[in-house]
């Protein structure tokens, strides 16, 4: 694949497998509790008293709807041992009679102002604010670590990772009560390597296990089988099954609330938020499809740290000009953003590292030329297909199409408008324009000025870069598209690979 030979070989492939990872992910979850904590508690106390049922090997304390702790036993049987002396809930009011592995813990004896207290640090389970992202870019050497920055302010931390695949284990808890043997799975932003701090769980009920669990050959002449229910499709079963699922979070599930079933939708949910993770969830079954989409992005994110970074830029670029929106509707999805990055990739052009002086510039580069490429790009005949690293002519008339490198027959972006594809067009081409022009007259760290990425997330780049081309003779798309094309030329002129011959920058 051309993409591969573009990274640099000493992160070229993931450390483990995404099928390693998952596995191991959920076991650590199955042997970890979540605790609603007294706001003032003693963390030594609080971790003598758990240590009773067996050794901790690590917790983490972090406040959403109050103050929860995450602990992860060393053995499963620890979780079971605290589960055999914890008592239901005790009130005036009635209460559904149901044992899971998220507790509340109360204090027998109020603390007096004297106790032994201390101040529990706390996970930050969410993204710095605006005025702080801003600094933090500014104050940045180069667009490298602009690009470093956003990446390390946003990704998934390992404790909001952990805490992600804990809530599905909570909730694969409630769905085995009807269906033993099932497996909920995070997939999309939460394990793909492209998910930020506050994106949503996307949940995958995976109920191929029941099945595998009694494949096993048996002896003799019979042939012993289930009585079940027969339905008319699979997509009827699908319904009924998270009909019922959410059912139970709505009645049962502890800290689920808000519960939405969409039976109808192209690929059927239940939508709810977890109160005490904070997280917005969707809960979907049998879309393998998913999965493996969710496995080739994390194949692609663990290629080489600047694919990641550049995403997650792009993204940010994308929402602070409302290209994309939390809200369904005819916007670019972040799902979308990403397929037109690493179909960039895989066409730029040379697909190889430059000399080692060059490499400081690159992520600048390829910034630079992303917006380059499709500030340009033949949107009303091509199609992108990252399957084959190549366009395609389009084979229907919706303004962008994304191919589903799974299932080809689908466009990933047919939700896409053509005004909302005009404007990333035109915001491309006045974002590249921005970052050619600092080439040649780069603001200092210490001018406190908006530059590189800063000044590409501000919401006025738009009003300003209309009012600085009015100043010139020719019309605004004309002139930018001249500049563009003129970059392009320059660094076909300009640019070299390791070997000192002359390659392409780009290639539209």
């Amino acid at each position: 694949m051309i993409f591969v030979s573009f990274i640099g070989s000493e992160d070229r492939t993931p450390k483990k497998r995404f099928s390693e990872v998952q596995k191991e992910r959920r076991e650590q979850a199955q042997r970890t509790v979540l605790i609603l904590c007294p706001n003032k508690i003693s963390e030594k106390k609080f971790l003598k008293y758990l240590s009773q049922h067996g050794p901790i090997n690590n917790h983490f304390f972090f406040e959403s709807f109050g103050l929860y702790a995450v602990v992860e036993f060393c053995q499963k049987e620890s979780v079971a041992s605290l589960q055999s002396v914890t008592r239901l809930s005790v009130g005036t009011e009635a209460v559904i009679p149901f044992r899971s592995r998220f507790f509340n813990l109360k204090l027998k004896n109020p603390p007096s102002q004297t106790s032994e207290q201390s101040c529990i640090p706390c996970s930050n389970q969410s993204s710095p604010s605006s005025k702080k992202l801003f600094e933090l870019l500014c104050n940045a050497e180069s667009v490298d670590d602009q690009l470093n920055t956003l990446l390390k302010e946003f990704q998934l931390t390992e404790e909001n990772t952990k805490l992600r695949y804990l809530t599905c284990s909570l909730i694969e808890d409630i769905a085995a009560a009807y269906f033993p043997y099932c497996e909920i799975r995070p997939f999309g932003s939460s394990v793909n390597g492209f998910g930020k701090l506050g994106c949503d769980l996307d949940m995958l009920l995976d109920l191929d296990e029941i099945g595998k669990s009694s494949a096993h050959k048996t002896s003799g002449n019979f042939l012993m089988e289930f009585q079940v229910k027969n339905v008319a499709s699979e997509r009827i079963a699908t319904q009924k099954i998270l009909s019922v699922i959410g059912e139970c979070l709505d009645h049962f599930g502890p800290g689920c609330v808000g519960v939405q079933k969409i039976l109808n939708a192209r690929c059927p949910l239940v939508r709810f938020s977890h109160q005490a993770s904070g997280f917005q969830c969707d809960l979907t079954a049998n879309n393998r499809i998913a999965l493996k989409s969710s496995e080739l992005l994390y194949i692609y994110s663990a290629l080489d740290s600047r694919v990641r970074a550049l995403v997650f830029s792009i993204r940010c670029w994308a929402r602070a000009h409302s290209l994309t929106s939390s809200i369904p509707g005819a916007w670019i999805t972040n799902f979308s953003l990403t397929m037109m990055v690493i179909f960039f990739l895989q066409r730029r052009s040379p697909p190889v590292l430059p000399t080692l002086d060059y490499l400081r510039t690159l992520a600048e580069l390829l910034l630079k030329e992303f917006f380059e490429y499709f500030g340009n790009f033949a949107f009303n005949k091509n199609s992108i297909n990252i399957r084959q690293g190549r366009e395609q002519n389009k084979p229907e008339s919706s303004p962008l199409h994304i191919q589903n490198p799974f299932e080809t027959s689908l466009n990933i972006s047919k939700n896409v408008s053509q005004s909302q594809l005009q404007k990333f067009v035109d915001l491309a081409r006045e974002s590249a324009w921005i970052l050619h022009q600092e080439d040649k007259d780069h603001p200092s760290p210490s001018s406190n000025q908006p530059w590189g990425l800063a000044a590409l997330l501000l919401p006025s780049v738009a009003n300003s870069m209309s009012h600085a081309k009015k100043k010139k003779k020719k019309p605004a798309n004309e002139r930018v598209k001249n500049l563009l094309e003129s970059i392009k030329s320059s660094s076909t002129e300009n640019s070299t690979n390791t070997s000192g011959k002359r390659t392409d920058s780009t290639q539209a």
